[in-house]
């Protein structure tokens, strides 16, 4: 068993008042915990690892190329390996969500990627 408390989780801010929490994972998963104000997008991207994006406060609109979902507290949508999209904080408060990643991914996607 690996336990890891949230207050001691790695965590950055890929951009202002973008928060991202490395949670309990391995190679085959990754948990990341985010938070998201008002406004904010993430850039329209892709990897290689399925996505699973749970809202879990507040309001996110997952867009891909072809489509677009508002997720509510607890909707959840999948996102296949490789598929672009972009994850934004349509809501007027705070948006927290928990992405999981399979593969688990590397905790620096968002610093050590190039654009």
């Amino acid at each position: 068993m690996k336990p890891v408390a949230f207050d001691d989780a790695e965590t950055y801010e890929p951009e202002d008042g973008w928060r991202r929490v490395s949670m309990a994972g391995s190679d085959q998963f990754s948990f990341e915990w985010f938070e998201k104000p008002p406004g904010h997008s993430s850039p329209m991207h892709d990897h290689e690892n399925e996505q699973v994006c749970l809202c879990l406060e507040g309001e996110l609109t997952v867009a891909t190329e072809d489509d677009s979902v508002t997720l509510q507290k607890n909707d959840s949508v999948l996102l296949k390996s490789n598929e672009t999209h972009r994850v934004e904080n349509t809501g007027d408060g705070l948006a927290v969500g928990l992405d999981v990643f399979a593969p688990g991914r590397s905790f620096d996607f968002w610093t050590d990627r190039e654009e």
